[in-house]
């Protein structure tokens, strides 16, 4: 069995082939992104702002001469352990220059604190680790569209800039192609061309377009259809269309128009200027590309296309959802445009500022106010809709959370508007994002996850890696193509056999022809991909014999594995796929040598290495830290006093990682059977030995907090002193009523004593004597401490103390703040939910004694007894296959290497497991543990990798008896956080109605839900030990009769008695 402590050979089989390039490192987008923010997409902004004038340009000139950043003031440790923000404060250097004096004033002013990447691509905010998840929007440039009317197909074209108007063409069925910008009335196209081509005569933009053959001349239509007969005509036809029929002069027109589309206000942005050109073959030089504004010939060139277009009979519009089309936008671009924003308002603020204040006394200080940057910055981190709370379950859901792409955020879609095309895969997605892995509520196909191989360019645009093949020959070139560029090239699939010199073996091989599958000789065949599971996702890579499953099981299986809890002794999988290892060391939470040398010191906190070179390295260890998703991060050291270790082997492991390589689970021997009805619906049967063993048990932290405020009465005091509360309960407080570290702790026991004043009354003669004698203590005080919440329990391991006096920075009204951090350790108990890596999930029905279980021939018990039902309809048959692959490799003693569509054949498996000593069925006599007989039929066994998720009982579990009610309904409320009761809803009322119970059904409908004076008199009657009296009339009934009145309904409720 592979266990933290031994290490097993590695198997691999026949079909192996090994990638021809390495992963790239996972989250190496996101740290680039945010290291060309700090080294040039600051200092762009800033260039852009680079002098501000005053409203009149006569007195002031603000010039930005340069920024710094200091070094920040601490580290990604303290930074989590105290609540703080990792940043770093920005200094800028200014440059006033009075007019009106004739002088220059220098000064360097604190601008903002920018918040710092960590090394695994997260950010610190107020203690709390997040991501900036990339957004795959809509590409900058030109598009092209199509309309159908009168059974005619119409093209026109979009042209969509970072910055500015978007001008929209379109052909109309007149035979005239209009223009519309930024949505507003159409003109003729003419006008748009004589504006971008101001000076030219409507012959010579005629003669642009006189080679195109059309049976309906668009060009000379629009022309005659053109109000405008000249240029400053057309500038003052567009103003008018612009702005609702307003007057201009032709000088005030053109110098309004030419302002939508200067430099300043315009920008169709690198990835726009790129795709134009591409495009209609334009230069790619860098001058070429420099230039973010439109001119005449591409306007020109866009317009003769929309012709060419109409003119085609089978052409097609752009397909919007192809990821040609499509590209991300990184943390580095995004923080950018918030940075921009806030200089944007700051600069208003500063134009403002310099118009009133005096011209002798002025010092850069005095005009400019940051707090607009600052807002927008913490505004991105703290409510925008791309940078979320981390997922920390396991290393591989903070790995895969880094990997994300959402279509969602500002400037993208939302959820209701999608519909089917943006959520569906598409071919283009072949390489860039993995078709499997995608989240199954209302979000499926609109957050997306990079495929293992994939890299995103500078430009946001995602490329795949493929290896050039010559004459039917793989050759060590590896280029990267966009979706656009692929579709040129016949593209053979990773998994086509390859002989050791790289020649392709079958002659007639399948691959993707021009973007469409099929079949083509090998020497036809221009590229290969270089991996098999290039597809595919990190997490969807590591199902073994992913190739055997559904694909809607497979989704399940990837996503499962990013909810799998860390076990306390993590376990690598018997059967894997080969990545666990990259994978592991690329998440940055494995403690790797930095250098060759010799383990000089090792302790559960520290481990220190003499070099080769005679330096010492040391690696700080994590211990038990509590991550977002209340799990626990520990590293545990994996090396031994005096071992001679390489660079970048493997120092300590994390909570899910064992000898560096991902371990969400457990290997478990399993039987498909079935089990007396105790594995109805995929329930699962485990044995006691798994629980006495701490097979699956976990460590969860929670942490409870408590502020201490100043009141209008007076301060709250922590004290161990708390009226009307006994000894035993507060046995674990030391004397400002904190609870001492190592304490156990269960349901509604005190964490922190605190008492709060209560408002004075008048004193009576007695309580005034009271006071005299012992002074304050008889004072007027609430009970208000920090209690462990119902069903909570565990140890408490940490204590924090924040304090105004020690000058920690604290909201106003507030003296101290604490946080108890509480671990328990969780068994795995009956209702937890159990999942193996290909989307067969299920609950723990019964945890049978270890006698019980089924056993083989030599006396072995099984682990884990699994429905033979959840298989044949489900179609995932890889489950099958790893338990038998499972079973051979743990009697042989080594991890099975399985990579998607390239592991071990069924003729391979078959042979290990005769090899192994079993039949090549995997199926063997089995006998009952409670009666000691043998079964009918042979029963399938095997080890299978299996999960515990985070979906524990003891989060859900729930009983109420009396609680809170709604105060409109007065009925109990709903949900565990609020203590609420089970809805007994209409379907639920047909039940009783049917088995005719209608004592049971008239008490559910009125004390126990909203009969007030009748549930109040029940509880009298019960604690008295009375019989229940008649119910009385539910407030709900009430309600709807207030209902009825609002509606003008006079409505009234009369009894029998009433009417006698």
């Amino acid at each position: 069995m592979l266990s933290t402590t031994e290490k097993l050979p590695k198997k691999l089989f026949s079909q192996h082939k090994e990638p021809l390039i390495d992963m790239p490192a996972p989250i190496e987008m996101q740290i680039a992104s945010y290291k060309w923010l700090m080294e040039k997409g600051i200092s762009e902004v800033f260039e852009e702002f680079s002098t501000i004038k005053d409203y009149s340009g006569k007195k002031f000139d603000l010039k930005i001469v340069g920024y710094r950043l200091d070094k920040p003031t601490v580290d990604e440790f303290q930074a989590k352990a105290n609540k703080l923000t990792l940043e770093t404060p920005m200094r800028v250097t200014l440059k006033l220059i009075n007019k009106v004096m004739n002088e220059e004033k220098e000064q360097e002013i604190f601008m903002t604190d920018f918040p710092i990447m960590t090394p695994h691509g997260t950010f610190i905010v107020n203690g709390v680790e997040r991501v900036v998840v990339p957004q795959l929007a809509r590409s900058f440039g030109v598009f092209f569209t199509m309309d159908e009317a009168k059974g005619r197909r119409y093209f026109g074209a979009k042209i969509n800039p970072v910055r500015g108007a978007w001008i929209e063409i379109e052909t109309e069925a007149d035979g005239v192609i209009y223009v519309r910008i930024d949505r507003r009335r159409k003109f003729p196209v003419s006008s748009l061309l004589r504006v971008y081509g101001d000076g030219k005569t409507d012959a010579e933009i005629k003669q642009d377009f006189v080679d195109l053959v059309s049976e309906i001349p668009y060009i000379e239509n629009s022309f005659a259809k053109d109000h405008a007969k000249n240029s400053d005509d057309s500038f003052v036809e567009i103003y008018r269309r612009l702005r609702d029929n307003d007057l201009a002069t032709p000088a005030s027109a053109r110098e309004f128009i030419n302002g939508i589309f200067d430099k300043e206000r315009y920008d169709l942005s690198p990835v726009g200027r790129f795709r134009f050109n591409k495009r209609f073959d334009k230069p790619m030089t860098e001058v070429a590309l420099a230039r973010k504004t439109l001119n005449y010939e591409d306007m020109v060139a866009t317009v003769r296309h929309i012709i060419e277009l109409n003119n085609e009979s089978d052409a097609e519009a752009d397909d919007i959802d192809h990821l040609g089309l499509r590209r991300v936008r990184l943390v580095g671009e995004m923080l950018q445009l918030k940075v921009r924003l806030g200089l944007q308002q700051m600069k208003r603020s500063i134009q403002d500022r310099m118009s009133t204040i005096d011209t002798s006394t002025s010092l850069p200080v005095q005009i400019v106010n940051p707090r607009a940057l600052q807002a927008r910055i913490k505004e991105f981190f703290t409510t925008n809709q791309l940078s979320q709370f981390m997922r920390q379950e396991n290393v591989l859901s903070e790995l895969e959370h880094l990997r994300r792409l959402s279509a969602l955020g500002p400037g993208g879609l939302t959820r209701e508007r999608a519909g089917f095309e943006v959520r569906d895969v598409h071919t283009s997605h072949y390489g860039r994002v993995c078709p499997i892995q995608t989240p199954e509520g209302p979000n499926i196909g609109l957050i997306l996850t990079l495929s293992s191989y994939a890299r995103i360019n500078d430009f946001g645009i995602i490329e795949a890696p493929y290896a050039k093949v010559k004459k039917g020959k793989v050759t060590d070139e590896i280029v990267y193509l966009n979706a656009l560029e692929e579709e040129q090239y016949n593209i053979a699939h990773g998994g086509v056999p390859v002989d050791k010199d790289g020649m392709i073996m079958k002659e007639e091989v399948e691959a993707r022809i021009k973007a469409n599958p099929g079949v083509i000789s090998r020497d036809k065949i221009d590229y290969i991909d270089v991996a098999t599971n290039q597809a595919y996702s990190i997490a969807t890579s590591m199902i073994p014999f992913i190739e055997h499953n559904y694909a809607t099981r497979a989704l399940m299986g990837s996503n499962m594995q990013k909810q799998s809890t860390p076990c306390i002794v993590p376990e690598a999988p018997l059967v894997s796929t080969g990545i666990e290892e990259r994978v592991a060391s690329a998440t940055g939470r494995l403690a790797l040598a930095g250098s060759d040398g010799v383990v000089e010191k090792v302790d559960a906190r520290n481990i220190t290495i003499k070099t080769d070179d005679g330096e010492k390295e040391e690696h700080k260890l994590i211990n038990f830290s509590r991550t977002n998703d209340f799990t626990s991060s520990h590293q545990r050291p994996n090396v031994t006093l005096g071992q001679k270790v390489k660079k970048g082997d493997v120092l300590a492991d994390t909570s899910t990682t064992a000898h560096g390589q991902i371990a969400l689970g457990q290997n478990m021997f399993v039987a498909f059977m079935s089990w007396g009805g105790a594995n109805y619906e995929d329930a699962i049967i485990i044995s006691e030995k798994l629980v006495r063993n701490s097979k699956f048990s976990s460590i969860h932290i929670e942490e409870f907090s408590l502020s201490v405020r100043d009141t209008k009465l007076g301060p709250e005091v922590t004290t161990h002193d708390i009226p009307n509360v006994g000894e035993s309960k507060l046995k674990d407080l030391d004397e400002d009523g904190i609870v001492r570290i190592g304490a156990e702790v269960g349901p509604n026991d005190i964490l922190v004593g605190k008492i709060t004043p209560k408002g004075e009354t008048e004193l009576t003669p007695e309580e005034r004597l009271l006071r005299a004698i012992f002074g304050e203590k008889s004072r007027d005080v609430k009970d208000s401490s920090l209690r462990m919440g119902h069903g909570k329990r565990g140890r408490v391991i940490g204590v924090k103390v924040f304090s105004r006096d020690r000058g920690d920075k604290l909201e106003s009204g507030i003296i101290k703040k604490i946080f108890i951090e509480v671990a328990q350790l969780r068994n795995l108990s009956v209702g937890d939910k159990m999942a193996g890596r290909h989307g067969n999930k299920g609950i723990v029905s019964r945890i049978l004694p270890e006698e019980d279980m089924p056993f083989m021939e030599d006396g072995r018990q099984v682990d884990v007894i699994l429905t033979p039902l959840g298989v044949p309809s489900r179609m995932n048959l890889g489950q099958i296959l790893e338990m038998h692959m499972g079973l051979a490799a743990n009697t042989l003693g080594y991890q099975a290497i399985t990579p998607p569509f390239y592991g071990p054949t069924e003729k391979e498996i078959k042979e290990e497991l005769v090899k192994a000593g079993y039949p090549e069925g995997g199926k063997v006599r089995m006998f009952d543990g409670q009666t000691g007989e043998a079964f009918d039929k042979d029963i399938a066994i095997g080890y299978m990798y299996m999960l515990k998720l985070g979906h524990m009982v003891e989060d859900k579990i729930h009983m109420r008896s009396v609680g809170p009610y709604s105060l409109i309904t007065q009925q109990p409320l709903g949900g565990k956080a609020q203590g609420g009761g089970q809805r007994f809803g209409e379907m639920e009322v047909w039940a009783l109605e049917g088995y005719g119970a209608a004592y049971t059904l008239r008490e559910m409908l009125t004390i126990k839900s909203d009969d007030i004076q009748g549930r109040s008199a029940a509880f009298d009657s019960i604690v008295k030990g009375d019989e229940i009296r008649q119910p009385n009339i539910p407030a709900s009934f009430n309600v709807l009769l207030s209902e009825l009145k609002g509606l003008s309904l006079d409505v009234e409720l009369r009894t029998l008695n009433d009417e006698e």
